[in-house]
């Protein structure tokens, strides 16, 4: 499976970035998470969502980030609000928790 990201960007404290993950082949049946790496700091999950919708978010992300998919698209989306300077870092597709994408960046300014 290839997972492409886009959406990546610099945007001010308090604004909105959506990030968008594309898979080179039908992921209908596959787990779908964004992990980000803030320089500096290991990698760490913000929002995974199963086969079947379920959600799960970090802490930091809950309330301000959501995750969804479009399995007609073979798309997952992470909408990001109220983006914080600490939300700066390279953003990662992942599928099944095997397949990584190249990595998208954020970057917000305060």
């Amino acid at each position: 499976v290839q997972l492409q990201a886009f959406g990546g960007g610099v945007v001010q404290a308090g604004g909105s970035l959506r990030l968008s993950c594309a898979a080179s082949m039908a992921f209908s049946g596959m787990d779908m998470a964004w992990y980000r790496q803030a320089p500096g700091k290991l990698r760490e999950l913000v929002a995974s969502i199963t086969n079947t919708g379920d959600t799960v978010y970090a802490a930091s992300a809950k309330g301000r980030f959501t995750i969804s998919r479009d399995n007609a698209k073979n798309t997952v989306d992470l909408q990001m609000d109220s983006l914080k300077p600490e939300d700066t870092a390279v953003y990662y597709c992942v599928a099944q928790e095997t397949y990584w994408g190249q990595g998208t960046q954020v970057t917000v300014s305060s």
